[in-house]
């Protein structure tokens, strides 16, 4: 793999991980964060089709991204662990992130 292979893989895992909130609050019909807000977040919320629509552009990123990077969960397994990185430090940064946001 080249060097660039792992970048893709960490971005990519990154963008899996944002796919998650978006998606879940999205369809449970929840305002949720989005860079779309009106004021900017974390104050202002966006309705839940935005948060669907956002969770599903971050799915087809990570999803080009892995694969662009050569990601396979029976291949390699530095690729695999570069996405899990990816997907650990955006998880640990919207877990800070969105427990500050007033319910």
């Amino acid at each position: 793999m080249k060097w660039y292979h792992y970048i893709f893989c960490v971005l990519g895992g990154a963008f899996v991980a944002n796919f998650f909130p978006h998606f879940v609050n999205g369809i449970s019909g929840a305002e949720f964060p989005t860079p779309f807000a009106n004021p900017p977040p974390p104050v202002g919320k966006s309705p839940a089709p935005v948060n669907v629509a956002w969770a599903l552009g971050n799915l087809v990123a990570g999803y080009l991204l892995l694969r662009y990077g050569q990601f396979s969960l029976r291949g390699s397994w530095p690729a695999l662990i570069a996405a899990f990185i990816g997907f650990a430090a955006m998880s640990m940064m919207l877990a800070n992130v969105f427990s500050e946001i007033p319910r």
